[in-house]
């Protein structure tokens, strides 16, 4: 196979969890290109996927979150066509997607069976939805006859986004002790959707301040992206025993990450960061299953809400986790 296509919806964080099937597509396929095709909110993961440095694939822009017509999805059909993919990997399980990826006449169509869209692929495999979910993209694999491989994200880094992180280290004044990083807030769309991954500003404080007691030497550095500028403001109104980043891209916060001693977060795209460059980390889980969301890892500690509320974890559960 010379030409493979894959749709994979979701964020930033799917885009990582979706490293390793690419990898292991590439290496059973060595001389394949490979086009994912991703949401615009979704697109600067792949400033830190490995096969974008290697140039070895080339990202298709889409917004499956949009309400698309005819028009939009006729228009993504006529790009597909003229690329003429050998093969196509879907986790986009809808009868729409579907029903575009058999009128592309692609000849290795590979979904899940029982979807809504099965009917039109050539191969299904089991949809097991209760698994890792980077296990749950590489089953996709099986449809091409490629065997499970490894399933933790990886990621590489631009030499100009680690040279940033260690300027904005020195900016922030850290020394060679290195330092603490915290991200406590979620995506404007998981917001909008709903789901609860926010641990509110008020309940970082007693964490923030047994951080300085025990751990006095380490600088606490709190991540802002854009969608994080109100959470970082109300926790700067309450204490100013921390240090605010802002990185311009995913790249830059992975370096930062990758730089830190200690990683606190939630259930985000900045979790799946550290898990990829081994980073310790602490990570508060709301209505979210863990299990899903991470490999089996001595890396990462986890603590869950005991009602599915982010609110409702107790910072002294945090603290256990963090000192015993």
């Amino acid at each position: 196979m010379k030409h493979i296509l894959a749709l994979v919806p979701g964020g930033i964080g799917d885009q990582l969890l979706f490293f390793p099937t690419l990898e292991n597509l590439k290496q059973a396929y060595p001389d394949a290109e490979i086009d994912p095709i991703v949401e615009p909110r979704a697109l600067g993961a792949y400033r830190v996927c490995p096969l974008s440095h290697e140039k070895s694939l080339e990202t298709i822009r889409f917004d499956f979150t949009d309400r698309n017509g005819l028009a939009d999805w006729s228009n993504l059909l006529g790009i597909i066509r003229d690329r003429e993919y050998d093969a196509v990997l879907s986790y986009d399980r809808t009868f729409l997607a579907g029903f575009m990826l058999w009128l592309t006449g692609i000849s290795n169509r590979v979904g899940y069976r029982g979807s809504a869209a099965d009917l039109f692929y050539t191969h299904t495999v089991p949809l097991k939805t209760e698994q890792y979910k980077a296990q749950l993209y590489g089953d996709l694999l099986s449809g091409l006859g490629i065997p499970a491989a490894d399933s933790v994200p990886r990621i590489a880094l631009l030499k100009e986004d680690l040279s940033w992180a260690e300027a904005e280290q020195k900016r922030l004044g850290i020394g060679e002790s290195g330092y603490i990083l915290i991200h406590g807030n979620c995506s404007q769309l998981s917001k909008f959707q709903g789901v609860d991954k926010s641990y509110p500003p008020e309940k970082w404080l007693p964490i923030i301040a047994r951080l300085r007691q025990q751990q006095p030497e380490l600088p606490i550095v709190v991540a802002c992206g854009p969608d994080d500028i109100l959470f970082v403001n109300q926790l700067a109104e309450m204490t100013r025993e921390f240090r605010a980043t802002t990185p311009g891209d995913i790249g830059k916060l992975a370096a930062m990450v990758a730089g830190a001693n200690l990683m606190l977060c939630t259930d985000s795209a900045p979790l799946q960061l550290a898990v990829a460059v081994e980073t310790p980390t602490v990570a508060l889980f709301g209505p979210t299953d863990p299990e899903k969301r991470l490999p089996k890892s001595d890396k990462v500690s986890i603590v869950q809400s005991p009602t599915g509320k982010m609110a409702d974890i107790d910072p002294e559960a945090v603290l256990k986790r963090l000192f015993g």
